[in-house]
């Protein structure tokens, strides 16, 4: 029982990571990328769909990314979601296409990335800890009602604090390269 508890802990504490993994591609860095756009969501007649479904991407410079929607009447849906993602884009549309041309990066708006980033990092870690804190009140339940000895239960305890600490430094981590990558000019 023991195992299990500890098992799923770590799962759940590794998809925390991943998660964050998957913010900080979200956040860019000086060229344009498909995977910025990962999270947006699209009205799409009524339902909330991934902008991924809906058209295929290219990127023809560092700093130009081309939406092209597979069903052209979801364009003005797309272009909407767009504007409004944090993404921070402006798409233009020529009837065919989306275009959207990333602004430069300026001081100010690495700055203002780097605090989402983050924010981004305090949510992982805050997950992680709230998967250790159920996990610990498992063990806690299985020491009292006698399933496991009270040795057993530190023990797993001092294993699920170990896991705990490696997943958190494992976003502390990269969040530092990311910070690094988005203050490099």
């Amino acid at each position: 029982m023991i195992e299990e508890t500890l098992l799923e802990a770590e799962e759940k504490m590794d998809k925390a990571v991943e998660v964050a993994k998957e913010d900080f591609g979200a956040v860019r860095t000086g060229r344009a990328n498909p995977g910025l756009f990962a999270k947006v969501m699209v009205d799409y007649y009524g339902t909330p769909t991934p902008l991924q479904q809906l058209a295929s991407f290219s990127v023809p410079e560092a700093r130009t990314l081309i939406i092209s929607p597979y069903d052209k009447s979801a364009m003005s849906d797309i272009e909407k979601a767009l504007s409004n993602s944090e993404v921070g884009a402006n798409p233009s549309n020529d009837g065919q296409v989306i275009r959207i041309v990333m602004p430069e990066l300026t001081e100010e708006r690495r700055r203002d990335y780097v605090k989402i980033v983050r924010g981004k990092a305090e949510e992982a870690k805050v997950s992680v800890r709230s998967v250790r804190r159920k996990a610990k009140e498992t063990l806690d339940r299985l020491v009292k009602d006698g399933e496991v000895s009270e040795d057993e239960g530190a023990r797993a305890e001092k294993e699920l604090d170990g896991q705990t600490k490696a997943h958190t430094e494992t976003i502390d981590e990269l969040l530092k390269r990311k910070e690094a990558e988005l203050l490099e000019v």
